[in-house]
């Protein structure tokens, strides 16, 4: 597992890679194997044994023998970002989201999204911050929100447990403001912004600052934006009303209204500072979901069964944990301390060296001229001091 997850990390997001990368002698000291069991045999697992492991079963049998304790592997992403603080936080955001992941074989669970486009599945991501603390695959004919109450009430718990006295705000767009979601929140003590998709009845309440906006907009020839904070019931899906605060902006040469409902009080947020502050702040986690798919291959969910692909995405969930824990421990105070997954592989991993190898022992040689030096001086200081 740790050959798998070190691959996608330093960018070989390929089974097959691994039948060269199991002749690397730095990857077998990353592996902690430098000796195969057999003269015949690399140190390392070539790609049919990786195969194996992906095609595993829920119990093991004569044929595939690996197997994997998913609720385990679920608790770890958890467990990993309590352990990244040494004292509980007052308070902390969990940011929802789905996303598309585009197939182009007939996978297992394929189907056709409509929003999209295009066949695939729609996994479901939960962050706090940098932190990746959910990644489950699910196929894409349900509603974006669907297993979002099971997972928060999965992570809430183990937090809690942790840290009982955390105040927890779950942020999501609009696509997440479900009655089920939101009654969720209101029993278990867990604040809630989720944006809220406009309709006729919506728009009319906020006529007047739309109007106002447009007035504006025209004078100044600038785009003009008006709040307004109410409280709003749908006429069937909702159990009872909820605070919402209307955006009624004028750009462009049109309205633009926005809205969203929260649990949090007016006293504690006015209007404009729930949205653009608070809310808007939510956009941060597509940087996150990107990292994950574009830099370290979440996407690659091209086997077959179900099983095998979200077992993909975990592995590509802990290279994206590791290289945040990376970025947060070593590279802290370097320039590389907000710097993207792509960014710290391309200038803190992928470096030429000369190689040795002995009989007793591999010899790294790292080029004077490595223009990084210093970042990657502190980044080793750092991690040595913090084991």
């Amino acid at each position: 597992m740790g050959q798998r997850v070190l691959g996608i990390a330093l960018g070989y997001e390929d089974l097959i890679d691994h039948d060269q990368l199991r002749h690397d002698p730095v990857m077998a000291v990353l592996g902690g194997t430098l000796a195969a069991r057999r003269a015949d045999c690399a140190p390392l697992a070539g790609k049919s044994t990786l195969n194996r492991l992906e095609l595993s079963r829920e119990e093991p049998t004569r044929y595939y023998k690996i197997s994997h304790d998913a609720a385990a592997i679920e608790g770890l992403f958890v467990d990993l970002f309590l352990d990244a603080h040494t004292v509980p936080p007052p308070q902390i955001t969990l940011d929802l989201d789905a996303t598309d992941d585009p197939l182009h074989g007939h996978q297992e669970e394929r189907f056709f999204h409509g929003y999209y486009d295009t066949y695939c599945y729609l996994p479901l991501y939960m962050f706090c911050g940098r932190h990746l603390l959910a990644a489950k695959l699910r196929p894409a004919n349900i509603d974006a929100s669907a297993g979002s109450v099971e997972e928060m009430a999965r992570i809430v718990t183990r937090i809690r447990a942790r840290w009982p006295r955390v105040r927890i705000l779950l942020r999501a767009d609009s696509g997440f403001a479900r009655e089920a979601l939101m009654a969720w929140c209101e029993n278990n003590g867990v604040d809630y912004l989720f944006g809220l998709a406009k309709n006729s009845r919506l728009v009319e309440e906020i006529e007047n600052e739309l109007a106002a906006a447009q007035e504006h907009s025209q004078k100044t020839e600038k785009p003009a934006r008006r709040f307004k904070d109410f409280t709003w019931r749908t006429r069937k899906s909702w159990s009872r009303e909820r605070r919402v605060v209307a955006k009624a902006e004028w750009t462009g040469g049109q309205a633009n209204p926005r809205f969203v409902v929260t649990s949090l009080a007016r006293e504690e947020h006015e209007a404009r500072h729930l949205y653009e502050k608070l809310y808007c702040a939510r956009g941060e986690m597509e940087n996150r979901i990107k990292e994950c798919q574009l830099d370290l291959y979440a996407d690659r969910t091209s086997a077959h069964t179900m099983r095998a692909n979200q077992l993909r995405l975990w592995f590509a969930s802990m290279a994206y944990v590791l290289i945040c824990a990376l970025r947060r421990i070593g590279l802290k105070h370097t320039q590389f301390a907000r710097a993207s997954c792509s960014t710290i592989r391309l200038k803190m991993l992928k470096i030429g060296a000369l190689v040795r190898t002995s009989v007793r022992r591999i010899k790294l040689a790292m080029p004077s001229a490595f223009p990084y030096q210093a970042e990657y001086c502190a980044a080793h200081a750092a991690l040595a001091a913090a084991q």
